[in-house]
């Protein structure tokens, strides 16, 4: 069971500093950032900056624990009624609030932090957007896994937490794992704690990085969940961040070479309809259809789109002008 020490550990981590790991993950991340930005970082349609907050949005809640589909959230954005859990369908309503707002929070500001807690939790536990007034224990089986901080250090340590975050000495990367981290610890609110972590780290990192803001992290973060609690809880026992700043930078890391990995390929017909497909876009045309795979010509995307056809993926509506495209 972790009890750790008051001061909390970003201290501590700015006293020992980055060790090998940390230092090796930093470059070939800052590596990979530079390539993006200078070659790949296009803007994208507003149908793609949709899809990415849909598997945002789905992973970060399927993490909580939350059972819509990808497919059940894109209905409820789109105001369609949908069949579930109550308190899933209210979880999805509010996380979609919070992220089409996103633009509107400061990183480094305490209120705008408090807010989105209110927007995230609002009509799923009382009192949401204040600091817990009681103490808290996490659970895993029947094993207490975690004692958080007494209620009465919780707004004194949030505090030192976002005069951190406005600190010019730490670089952002190492900054928005720690702060993830050490919420988590410090677990200020008696729910929303692991989504506001997840929120409030890309918010850290797209202030540098606009790149993050295209990100999926939890996905990632939710394919390797055992892993992410894993290196939470060795932090735990080790009384500082350093296991799940490792972990996270990892995290970063593999989410920047997948964007190049899949950019470098040279697709085929069959890629680009399949790799549509998993877009999951409901309805189309052939300019969205181009603004997805932007290096091919209008005809090779008529062809694509007469082929998904072909393959009974694609239903085509209209003639000419007003064609469009749905997915079937």
């Amino acid at each position: 069971m972790a009890t750790r020490r008051t001061p909390i550990s970003i201290f501590r981590y700015t006293v020992v500093g980055q060790n090998k790991k940390h230092k090796k993950f930093i470059t070939q991340i800052s590596e990979k950032i530079g390539e993006i930005n200078a070659n790949l970082l296009d803007k994208p349609s507003p149908i793609l900056r949709k899809q990415k907050r849909i598997k945002t949005i789905h992973n970060s809640l399927k993490i909580e624990g939350n059972t819509l589909t990808e497919k059940q959230i894109t209905a409820i954005i789109e105001n369609k009624r949908v069949i579930g859990p109550e308190k899933d369908i209210k979880e999805a309503i509010n996380a979609i609030e919070v992220y089409n707002n996103i633009e509107n929070f400061k990183y480094h500001n305490e209120k705008d932090f408090l807010k989105a807690h209110r927007m995230m939790m609002n009509g799923l536990i009382e009192n949401p957007g204040k600091y817990r007034k009681q103490g808290v224990g996490i659970v895993k089986g029947l094993k207490v896994d975690h004692i958080a901080p007494p209620h009465e250090n919780v707004p004194y340590l949030m505090k030192d937490l976002f005069k951190y975050l406005k600190g010019k000495n730490e670089l952002c990367l190492i900054k928005s794992c720690v702060f993830h981290y050490e919420m988590e610890f410090i677990h200020p609110f008696l729910d929303g704690n692991g989504r506001m972590g997840r929120l409030w780290q890309t918010l850290i990192l797209k202030s540098e990085y606009p790149v993050f803001e295209f990100i999926p992290l939890e996905a990632l973060i939710s394919k390797s969940q055992k892993e992410y609690y894993e290196a939470l809880s060795k932090s735990d026992n080790q009384g500082k961040s350093t296991i799940f700043i490792e972990y996270m930078l990892g995290i970063i890391n593999n989410s920047l070479e997948h964007i190049l990995k899949f950019r470098s390929r040279k697709l085929n017909q069959r890629d680009r309809i399949n790799y549509f497909k998993e877009l999951d876009i409901r309805e189309f045309t052939r300019k969205d259809y181009m603004n997805v795979f932007k290096d091919i010509s209008s005809a090779t995307a008529s062809r694509d789109l007469n082929k998904g056809v072909e393959l009974d993926i694609f239903a085509k509506i209209g003639d000419k002008r007003t064609t469009k495209y749905r997915l079937k």
